[in-house]
């Protein structure tokens, strides 16, 4: 039998923000999917605990940390992939912030915090390992977006900015480096449970959400991880400049009952 479109085998991939919650799923995803997975966090406890996940699979690693804010750590771990795998064929940049405060209240620092994560970071990372991506001229991309992408959210203007900029630079950058064989797509999750959203679970906010969802429910983190292996894998090899929404229908979705 011939190699599955959807094979990763002898891929290496790096995971910005790949130590907790979506990053994490989509991390041990690739792993499953056959990459040697490299995630990337600030806490060298939590890079030690998803790298550890990733061996029991199989899978080569390197435990090194770094902040999507910082372009030299970036680099450090862009330099530390080189020497060991040679090259890196898949960037998900995921890591991200949030943080629910009215507008008129909200502060430079915390507006700066989550643009400096969501939107700053998530360049750096484009811009570090797709690099020698342009330069190999071949590559793939994947951004995480978000329904506020597309979408205005109560009180979560910085996120909501970010996320709309997340969409646009993934469209920028499909255009730009399409002639240089990379791909620039993304996915938008609709209502997952994490860290930074667990608070909504049984509110009034959470409840609107589920009204929302045509399919009734939140969903499950690896229910994400088929779009992202998709996208990464040659089965896109005709895709770029997408943000393909894993929602359960929130965002087709008018009067539901």
């Amino acid at each position: 039998m011939g190699k599955s479109l959807f094979d990763l085998s002898g891929k290496t991939a790096v995971v910005a923000g790949g130590t907790s919650g979506i990053g994490r799923t989509l991390a041990l995803g690739l792993a499953d999917a056959g990459a040697d997975v490299v995630v990337v966090g600030r806490r060298q406890d939590a890079v030690d605990d998803a790298a550890a996940a990733i061996e029991v699979r199989g899978r080569r690693t390197l435990r090194v940390t770094a902040d999507v804010t910082e372009r030299a750590s970036l680099e450090r771990v862009r330099d530390a992939c080189l020497q060991s795998f040679g090259r890196i064929d898949i960037l998900i940049a995921a890591a991200g912030v949030s943080a629910r405060v009215s507008t008129l209240a909200m502060d430079d620092a915390e507006w700066r915090r989550i643009i400096d994560t969501n939107l700053t970071g998530t360049f750096h990372a484009c811009q570090v390992f797709g690099a020698g991506m342009v330069e190999r001229r071949a590559g793939r991309i994947i951004a995480v977006a978000s329904l506020s992408s597309f979408l205005g959210f109560n009180q979560v203007a910085a996120y909501t900015a970010s996320k709309s900029g997340v969409a646009g630079l993934t469209r920028a950058l499909a255009v730009e480096w399409a002639p240089h064989g990379v791909t620039v797509n993304a996915i938008a999750p609709g209502i997952f449970i994490t860290d930074l959203n667990r608070h909504i679970v049984g509110s009034e906010r959470g409840q609107e959400l589920l009204l929302r969802t045509p399919m009734r429910r939140f969903g499950e983190l690896d229910e994400l991880v088929g779009a992202t292996v998709f996208l990464a894998s040659d089965a896109a090899s005709f895709v770029t400049g997408q943000v393909i929404a894993v929602d359960g229908g929130f965002l087709a979705s008018g009067v539901n009952q």
